[in-house]
């Protein structure tokens, strides 16, 4: 009888891991449908995505914690009808790009960002888009490369304040355990947040399957486990400051109701960089790039007119 108890445990244990190494692999036959075109880099193979015209001021977006490029799809469309020649890419783990061991820290994705603006020709002169984790990666790129950039555009960006509930600190800090209770438990985390945000207006059509399907790809838990090690355990408001110092012009866009980042976000970036503009979109959440979409561009084409960026 105990060794039925302890083969129970033992599957108990195993079964999250099994269920990782049973998810479909990316490879030639899941990009088959990708749109756009691939690069391989130093840490592996890059989907991306170029939209608007040929010739115009570059944008290059960067992506969050759990939602791939597509998150894009309504801004890069606004973002190419006042003129700019818009990049929008996957990050390692995440949508039709590969999926690399490691830590997942700022300067994993720094460089996955500097190999592909290499890849691309993009030159200097650009502006830098990113949300949520995103935004922590363009911070950590724009304090590296201050003179490459026209701007900095923010959108509920990640990096600046810290306030990880127990579960996630569990994770974070305890290796073994932590693996096992991402694997165990993200996915129905997953499922619940893209399904509270179904009804939502979304400028990304089908936005919470894309999101759910993430899940059926192996590799993309690993890399948000390790991101939450990684980047997430980081703090950018020293970086911030720097690019405050060198002049470097910035805009963070915040959602009103936004439950994901930490209430006290735009308050620690005012206080070390207090030449950063500041907005607020009325009752936004986190999901703003497609669920306040219109505004968002309001936002940065009133920014432009003012001639503040």
């Amino acid at each position: 009888m105990i060794w039925l108890l302890v083969f129970v445990v033992l599957l108990i244990a195993a079964a999250p891991f099994l269920r990782e190494r049973l998810r479909k692999p990316m490879n030639a036959k899941a990009r088959q449908a990708a749109p756009g075109a691939f690069a391989q880099l130093s840490g592996g193979l890059t989907h991306y995505r170029w939209s608007g015209p040929l010739r115009g001021p570059v944008a290059v977006c960067v992506h969050g914690l759990t939602t791939p490029s597509f998150v894009w799809d309504g801004v890069a469309h606004g973002l190419a009808v006042m003129g700019y020649r818009v990049l929008s890419y996957d990050l390692y783990g995440r949508g039709y790009s590969d999926r690399p061991e490691g830590l997942q820290d700022s300067s994993f994705f720094t460089t996955q960002l500097e190999d592909l603006l290499q890849d691309q020709e993009a030159g200097d002169d650009f502006t830098l888009i990113g949300y949520s984790m995103g935004g922590a990666i363009a911070t950590a790129f724009a304090a590296a490369h201050p003179t490459r950039l026209r701007e900095l555009i923010l959108l509920a960006p990640a990096g600046f304040g810290s306030s990880p509930g127990r579960l996630t600190r569990m994770i974070r800090q305890i290796p073994m355990l932590g693996d096992w209770l991402m694997h165990a438990l993200y996915p129905a985390l997953h499922i619940r947040g893209t399904e509270a945000e179904r009804n939502l207006p979304s400028s990304v059509p089908g936005i919470a399957d894309l999101q759910q399907r993430e899940l059926g790809y192996k590799g993309f838990i690993p890399a948000v486990l390790t991101s939450l090690r990684g980047i997430l355990n980081e703090d950018f408001t020293k970086e911030l400051h720097s690019l405050h110092s060198k002049g470097v012009p910035t805009l963070a866009i915040w959602g009103q109701i936004d439950a994901v980042i930490p209430p006290n976000s735009a308050g620690r970036l005012a206080e070390r960089a207090r030449s950063v503009r500041q907005e607020e979109i009325a009752g936004a959440g986190h999901g703003l790039p497609y669920t306040h979409t219109e505004e968002v561009l309001q936002i940065i084409a009133e920014n432009n007119r003012r001639g503040l960026m």
